[in-house]
């Protein structure tokens, strides 16, 4: 959602949010990150090539990694004990705290990589849709159905974030070359639906306790209707006529 901004010289790619870049002239810094990542020698020039703010992204998908191993631990330990799903829910919070951080930093340095853009849209997916999806089937959204149903929510936070970085330079710019606003929801909103399960823990509502029951019980098509928030969701983050506008 808000990803690093104006950090490079005029006539530069100025990053744009949900990691999108408007395309331009290189600037000679990110030149110098394309030979530093294309060069045949160097054991390190991929760490060369990464800002501050890269790296505080990639603490975002940190975040979201393990929230991921915080579910599965929940998965293999005791379904009594909620303190490793409250972990995997916790730790979602701070992956948008880092997100928000990385475009500060790179604003504040005046600095930005040729990376930097990628890794925006790759720690979101993880972050905001792959780790909200391992939650909802940790508590027990996990028939065959519901697995379709959550990964339809996850391929709509792919293609919401891969839309946005290659149409950046066509949404109309503000004062600033930053874009106007947001094509479809930002993915981050799905934490909307992090507090909605964290509100389930607390109540108890999980696994065979779940909102809504399950329907079609003991047929191949048994679902939990509540899944298709989810789906929902991803419908509206994929949309073209909802323009959410930038802080």
């Amino acid at each position: 959602m808000s990803k690093r901004t104006s950090a490079t010289s005029s006539g530069g790619q100025a990053k744009l949010s949900d990691g999108e870049t408007s395309t331009g002239i290189l600037s000679r810094q990110q030149q110098k990150d394309v030979n530093l990542l294309t060069a045949d020698g160097g054991h390190f020039s991929l760490i060369k090539a990464m800002h501050l703010a890269d790296l505080i992204t990639e603490m975002n998908g940190l975040c979201g990694i393990l929230s991921i191993f915080s579910s599965l631990r929940y998965c293999i330990g005791d379904p009594a004990s909620h303190g490793n799903i409250w972990a995997a829910l916790s730790f979602l919070p701070f992956g948008l705290f880092f997100d928000f951080l990385d475009g500060k930093v790179a604003r504040w340095r005046n600095k930005s990589s040729m990376m930097g853009q990628e890794l925006d849209s790759l720690a979101d997916l993880i972050s905001f849709g792959v780790a909200p999806a391992v939650v909802a089937f940790s508590i027990g959204i996990r028939t065959p159905l519901d697995h379709l149903c959550l990964g339809f929510f996850v391929l709509c936070g792919l293609t919401r974030l891969a839309r946005f970085n290659v149409t950046a330079a066509s949404i109309p710019k503000d004062a600033t070359g930053k874009a106007a606003y947001f094509e479809g929801t930002p993915i981050p909103t799905t934490l909307g639906l992090d507090a909605m399960m964290a509100w389930w823990v607390s109540r108890g509502w999980i696994h065979d306790a779940i909102p809504g029951g399950v329907w079609l019980a003991g047929t191949p098509l048994e679902f939990h209707p509540i899944v298709s928030v989810f789906m929902i969701h991803g419908c509206l983050m994929t949309s073209k006529s909802i323009h959410v506008p930038k802080p």
